[in-house]
């Protein structure tokens, strides 16, 4: 996908078939993560990591780089900077914002609003990048293409006592994205094609 489609699909009133506040309204802590948009020779692509596996929570799961928001975050956009360069050494100065999508409220109780951001001049993934350890096992990219085909999405319906939600998967060479990654990643999908 060119950067300027991409870019005049996502500048369009936000679109969405479903709510991604379901089925957990009462979510409320905020928190944020970065869709980095990396060009590269080979067109957009979008860049990913893998949590270290020694983590309590979500140890060795894919996701994007971001965290909870802190006191001294200057609101969200900083808070996902600010993981990004502390998870895979991204500095904010060579981030683009281009804008955000509605939070997306987590089992976990976190109201995660990613922001999508381009990379200025483009990494080497994961060459480039300076990955902490404690926090990150690898980093990898997904062109951007791929995540924009349907058929590259697999949903699964899960029930947890009255409630039933569609968890998303994505499956790119030897990765499985699952979960509220692939499901924040669905979402921007959904609006951009819808204004394609």
């Amino acid at each position: 996908m060119k950067e300027l489609d991409f870019l005049a699909a996502f500048n369009q009133p936000w679109h969405v078939e479903r709510d991604a506040g379901e089925p957990f309204p009462g979510s409320q802590r905020p928190a944020a993560v970065l869709i980095c948009l990396n060009p590269t020779p080979q067109g957009l692509c979008v860049i990913f990591t893998q949590r270290a596996g020694h983590l309590k929570h979500h140890a060795g799961q894919i996701s994007f780089p971001g965290g909870k928001a802190e006191d001294n975050d200057m609101g969200l956009v900083h808070t996902a900077y600010r993981e990004a360069q502390e998870e895979i050494g991204l500095a904010p100065e060579q981030l683009k914002l281009i804008g955000r999508l509605p939070p997306y409220r987590t089992i976990s109780g976190f109201a995660v609003t990613p922001i999508v951001a381009k990379h200025r001049s483009g990494v080497k993934v994961p060459n480039d990048l300076i990955i902490d350890a404690n926090e990150v096992g690898e980093a990898f990219q997904v062109p951007l293409s791929f995540l924009m085909d349907k058929n590259n999405y697999f949903i699964h319906q899960i029930n947890r006592g009255e409630l039933q939600f569609p968890v998303y998967y994505i499956t790119y060479q030897q990765h499985v994205i699952w979960g509220a990654t692939a499901g924040m990643m669905a979402l921007l999908r959904d609006h951009i094609l819808y204004h394609s």
